[in-house]
């Protein structure tokens, strides 16, 4: 059986202008996960990673210190596949119906990092809507399409799998839980209650034979946690 290992992204710039590039901190994440794959002796086939930044630069960074350990280290597929949904559009798009509930919404949403709690729950809500598909609105890629969109991406890499291969997929929380909804079988609520329980950088190890998957492991985080560097261990 081969390997697929789904990779959340590092820290990003939660609440700063440009949220797609990882932080100090994301850097030092995605550098301990290289480390903690060569301790644990993994060698990649194949490295996928979608087309946002922070994704690119987890997959750089991490394969980079593999490479100075002296592993061997595949080049870099892009699909987009393995994007992220757009949030900042859900919000855009969803906010207006949750105002009348939540008349404060717009001020958290805008000050996220002095709010962090509370943009969570409202975050939550938006999602839960999003997914729950009465609310989908044109030009805005709805649940059904991103889960679409992400188990196309998945099936490619299937089908240009060898038997045997270790290959490392370096995407987002969202897509993981997409993914885990395909998967599983579990509903888009509990795969995103699964999603918020993913850290910068963990790993979740799928096993396939052919075009059969299962989830072998979820969340990894030892990498991090071993390193007993609290600040190392990050939601968003």
């Amino acid at each position: 059986m081969g390997s697929i290992y789904l990779i959340r992204h590092g820290q990003a710039s939660f609440g700063c202008d440009d949220y797609d590039v990882l932080s100090p901190i994301g850097m030092r994440q995605s550098e301990a996960l290289g480390a903690h794959l060569v301790q644990l002796g993994v060698q990649f086939d194949r490295c996928i990673a979608g087309d946002l930044r922070r994704q690119q630069d987890t997959a750089r960074l991490a394969l980079q210190a593999m490479h100075d350990a002296g592993v061997a280290v595949p080049a870099v597929d892009t699909d987009a596949a393995f994007n992220e949904f757009d949030a900042d559009a859900v919000i855009r798009a969803l906010l207006p119906g949750l105002l009348p509930d939540e008349p404060e919404a717009l001020n958290i949403l805008r000050n996220a990092r002095e709010h962090r709690a509370e943009f969570q729950r409202l975050f939550a809500l938006i999602v839960q809507r999003w997914h729950g598909g009465q609310h989908d609105r044109d030009g805005l890629e709805s649940w059904a399409a991103f889960v679409q969109r992400t188990g196309a991406g998945l099936q490619r890499v299937l089908e240009q799998a060898a038997g045997g291969d270790n290959i490392a997929i370096f995407t987002s929380g969202g897509t993981i839980a997409a993914l885990l909804h395909r998967i599983t079988g579990v509903s888009p609520s509990q795969a995103f209650e699964l999603n918020w329980q993913i850290i910068n950088t963990s790993l979740s190890q799928l096993r396939f034979r052919g075009s059969e998957v299962t989830l072998a492991s979820f969340n990894s985080q030892a990498h991090v946690r071993l390193l007993r560097v609290p600040e190392l261990v990050t939601w968003r």
